[in-house]
């Protein structure tokens, strides 16, 4: 299986064809845009060494991050990674408290012990992810476990990558989910290469949804790139896990257009491959689909520009000033009192 064209999966253009309503759309981009905005600035601190340690970015993930965090209610979980910013900011986690856990000041949910995106809150509902990726899966199966078992009706969302679907969590969770009947979503960010390596030599099968087939579940495969299609594809499964009708592993095919990380150029991927799917900017191709919609008029786009601009500006300010953690801080949460 060789890195896929980015025509092999594509979606209706006109919005009016979609089928959603003008205010779910412009919430979407409303989310997309601040999600693009509040990394752009954190590459632009990386590079000049106001934040600690590695930077992962979701430049070119922020359809699938957003499309299906917006698909949840009060109540249920999300597991995000590290390109899962846009369910961060869909969540309720404010641009500031980001800025605060890179630079690794106190009063963040990671007190300052990681300058990752390891950001989580029980009354936002969402799990800070584990750096051993697809072990983020156990404890999402869990909490829809407790839902069912409660008869709450929430429902657990968890993302992991191409790569991390060799593991054995990915095998134990969807399996245990399914035969448990849980409602449990799983998405697969198909970002064509787990780091450096590509398909061809980590599966022989033609699309990763196809698994869904030996655990007994419903399965979807979505152009990750497309908010719209993302956000009907996981409605779709979010209600048949509240019906009590089980879970549903969804791929989402995508492209991470920056590499692994900040301090990877990603010299690994062919530049027409590239360059391909750079044409499937997820922001830039929703912005036209909804101009052309005539749903977003230029003065719309300049405000919504001008006010995450401030927004961003004042989270930066407010996390720089923000105290660093008291050395005794330092074992406190690491170890069972």
């Amino acid at each position: 299986m060789s890195p896929l064209d980015p025509s092999a999966v594509s979606s209706p253009d006109r919005l009016t064809e979609t089928g959603i309503s003008i205010e779910d759309a412009l919430k979407l981009y409303r989310y997309m845009r601040l999600t693009r905005e509040v990394e752009k600035r954190a590459i632009n601190l990386y590079r000049q060494g106001r934040l600690l340690g590695a930077l992962y970015t979701a430049i070119g993930n922020e359809a699938v991050s957003v499309g299906s965090a917006m698909t949840l209610e009060d109540g249920d979980v999300a597991a995000p990674l590290h390109r899962g910013m846009g369910v961060q900011m869909v969540r309720g986690t404010k641009p500031a408290e980001v800025y605060a856990t890179y630079m690794a000041r106190s009063g963040t949910s990671a007190g300052g012990k990681d300058g990752s995106l390891h950001i989580g809150s029980t009354s936002r509902g969402v799990f800070s992810l584990i750096s051993h990726l697809g072990a983020m899966l156990p404890p999402a199966v869990g909490a829809a476990l407790a839902s069912k078992i409660t008869g709450r009706k929430s429902v657990a969302m968890a993302y992991l990558g191409d790569g991390a679907t060799s593991i054995g969590d990915f095998h134990e969770s969807l399996n245990f989910a399914a035969v448990r009947l849980l409602p449990f979503i799983l998405i697969i960010e198909n970002n064509q290469f787990a780091y450096s390596t590509p398909h061809e030599a980590q599966f022989s099968c033609q699309n990763l949804v196809d698994r869904a087939k030996g655990y007994g579940m419903p399965g979807e495969l979505v152009d990750g790139t497309d908010a719209v299609a993302v956000y009907q594809v996981c409605q779709r499964a979010v209600a048949r896990a509240r019906e009590g009708k089980g879970p549903t592993l969804i791929e989402a095919v995508t492209m991470r257009l920056r590499g692994h990380s900040e301090a990877d150029q990603a010299d690994y991927v062919p530049q027409e491959l590239m360059e391909a799917w750079s044409g499937k900017d997820p922001v830039d191709e929703f912005e036209r689909r909804l101009a052309e919609a005539g749903w977003l008029p230029e003065a719309t786009k300049a405000e919504y520009e001008a006010s995450v601009a401030r927004e961003i500006d004042a989270a930066v300010e407010d996390a720089e000033n923000s105290p660093m953690p008291l050395p005794e801080e330092t074992l406190r949460g690491v170890y069972a009192d």
